[in-house]
């Protein structure tokens, strides 16, 4: 607030310098430490003189404060002696503590919508910076504001929870923390692969078949179920899958497709076979024999895309599936 006059003292009690007496003088200069000291009022001074306290108000006072300078109401001769002055702040505030004197229960800073709780100022040249110390107080970590230049306003919010093993804190772009795996680690992944039963299932001839593969070998996060990929997490995905035929013929081929949320995924200029499909026709070989084709393609996935292994052959109707299979896909880190 603003004052008329000189603004009151803080509740820093000082005690003032030795003064030595002049024979003759009233008026005497109050320092601390060699400093000029400005009291309130001369109710904010008690003086001793010759061992007696002196009066500071009401009728006929033994002394007046203006300034810095202190006047009795009389002069003083030789042999006087000003025992001591001790000047008090204003009553009504606390003024600086002593060191340690301030308990946990008196920090207790509550925050508003539109203030902080605690500030840590900087000092015109130095940036704000919170130390946390050991139990010996002789080592600490810092945090440091960013400096003045870079016109830094803005808030971190920390997680729910202290996440798992291995995390790191991430931000969303809008200062919301969270927890995610650190390393760049390539999952959600799983592999799969076919039983015997499944390799001898029949498909038809020249016809696109989903593909069964109901062995896992691992699925980090239960991502693969009924012969279907669903990641659960947006990003891009390596897909990578393998079939076999036997018994092939002449002119015959096998072929292999991704589909996504159960429809074919061709090349985007809509050629018959692109780059989510792998085919092979050997011609006129005199005896195909066996045929084995892989395919692996990268893929972008919402997390709620789902993806399926499909494959076809055509060996002039001979009975049985495509064999050897495998399915499998993993997230790729940017």
């Amino acid at each position: 607030m603003a004052y008329i006059g000189r603004e009151p003292q803080v509740g820093n009690f000082q005690v003032c310098d030795n003064i030595t007496v002049v024979n003759g003088q009233a008026a005497y200069t109050m320092q601390v430490d060699s400093v000029n000291v400005f009291p309130e009022t001369a109710n904010h001074c008690l003086v001793s003189l010759n061992g007696v306290l002196q009066k500071s108000s009401g009728t006929s006072p033994s002394f007046t404060v203006s300034g810095s300078t202190i006047t009795f109401a009389s002069n003083l001769v030789t042999g006087d002696v000003i025992d001591f002055i001790h000047i008090l702040g204003s009553v009504l505030d606390l003024g600086v503590p002593s060191d340690s004197t301030v308990t946990n229960a008196k920090t207790n800073f509550v925050s508003t919508s539109s203030a902080a709780g605690l500030q840590i100022k900087g000092d015109g040249t130095t940036d704000g910076t919170l130390q946390l110390n050991c139990s010996q107080n002789s080592h600490g970590i810092k945090l440091k504001s960013p400096p003045h230049s870079a016109s830094a306003s803005y808030t971190l919010t920390f997680p729910n929870n202290d996440g798992d093993a291995n995390q790191f804190l991430q931000t969303n772009g809008s200062g919301v923390l969270s927890f995610a795996a650190a390393g760049g680690a390539n999952t959600p992944a799983f592999f799969a692969q076919s039983t015997n039963s499944e390799d001898n299932t029949d498909i038809s001839d020249n016809t696109l078949t989903k593909l069964t593969l109901s062995t896992e070998v691992f699925d980090s996060d239960n991502t693969y179920s009924s012969n279907k990929f669903t990641p659960g997490v947006a990003g891009k995905y390596m897909i990578t899958a393998k079939a076999s035929a036997i018994n092939m013929v002449d002119n015959s081929y096998v072929r292999l497709a991704i589909y996504k949320n159960g429809s074919i995924m061709e090349a985007a200029n809509g050629a018959a076979y692109g780059v989510y499909t792998s085919y092979f026709n050997p011609g006129t070989n005199g005896g195909a024999g066996a045929q084995t084709m892989t395919l692996n393609a990268i893929v972008d996935a919402d997390d709620d895309d789902y993806y399926e292994l499909y494959g076809a052959k055509n060996d002039g109707g001979n009975t049985g599936g495509l064999y050897d299979k495998y399915f499998g896909a993993y997230r790729i880190i940017l």
